[in-house]
């Protein structure tokens, strides 16, 4: 039963970042995630420090506002004409900088730390349970990403062909009357979502990697967004599968060889792509070179 929690809360954290990490791959802010799952530690020690304890639905409120602050001013900074990249390393560096600062300040004689609020274990998922109208055995973590997963199915769903076009072409979703900056903060607090809520289950470290390989794996893939969202989210599903496994033989990370069998995944579709591969991209040198001699 053990292994049944963690592969599925592995996979339901899959679920949810395969699908937002499509869309902030095409819109080239795959690093967003890393830059929240920063960002937001102001917010978990300001949350302690008003509630006096370490309750955890405190933290995620207080975690929350300030992802959606961080995803506000990274999109204040750009509209201001500081480039993408460099809005994200800025805000999440400072905010993570100040969060620091409060926690040296005003939390020294308590375990609040980065390995607490930050780097979660999903190897601990199934000792934290809670009642749930009378049924008991269920995760806490699972509960969590399970209403995430369901939220973010939904959102997209109803608005899907918006999201769409917003994330291909924003000048012709204006031309259309679609309010691009609506639909901007909508996704950005959809991931601030993801990111928190998976923060004392799997960790950042996880909901970061879930969110970029896969996505970027299966971009290499398809050219559809349909496709390219159902391979990222099957990707990172067997991502978990077999990376629990590995993790289980030799006995290492969970969540780290989780991530790492992303990686060994997207090396291979980065090599084999039918379209975009290491080795397509020669034979179509080598074609080129051989029609221009």
């Amino acid at each position: 039963m053990m292994e049944f929690w963690i592969i599925g809360t592995g996979a339901l954290v899959a679920i949810a970042c395969g699908i937002l990490g499509c869309f902030l791959v095409l819109r080239r802010m795959s690093l967003i995630g890393d830059a929240i799952s920063h960002s937001v530690l102001p917010g978990i020690v300001i949350a302690f420090m008003i509630s006096g304890s370490r309750d955890s639905l405190g933290m995620l409120l207080g975690a929350s506002v300030l992802g959606l602050i961080t995803v506000f001013l990274i999109q204040l900074f750009q509209q201001s004409g500081v480039q993408s990249d460099a809005s994200i390393g800025v805000v999440f560096t400072a905010l993570f900088a100040v969060g620091v600062v409060l926690i040296s300040l005003n939390a020294r004689q308590v375990d609040l730390d980065l390995d607490c609020v930050l780097f979660g274990e999903i190897a601990y998922v199934h000792w934290n349970t809670i009642s749930v109208l009378g049924i008991d055995f269920i995760p806490k973590s699972v509960w969590i990403l399970g209403i995430t997963v369901l939220f973010i199915l939904v959102i997209i769903g109803l608005f899907y062909k918006q999201f769409k076009i917003c994330a291909f072409d924003p000048a012709m979703a204006l031309a259309c009357g679609i309010p691009v900056a609506l639909f901007h903060y909508v996704l950005m607090g959809l991931v601030s979502m993801t990111t928190v809520a998976s923060f004392e289950s799997v960790g950042a470290i996880l909901v970061v990697g879930m969110l970029i390989v896969p996505a970027s794996t299966a971009y290499l893939l398809t050219e559809r967004l349909s496709v390219m969202i159902l391979y990222s989210v099957l990707i990172g599903i067997a991502c978990s599968v077999f990376g629990y496994m590995i993790a289980a033989w030799l006995d290492a990370s969970i969540a780290g060889m989780m991530v790492t069998v992303a990686g060994a995944i997207f090396a291979i579709a980065l090599v084999f792509s039918p379209r975009h591969g290491l080795l397509m991209r020669l034979r179509r040198r080598r074609k080129w070179a051989e029609v221009a001699g």
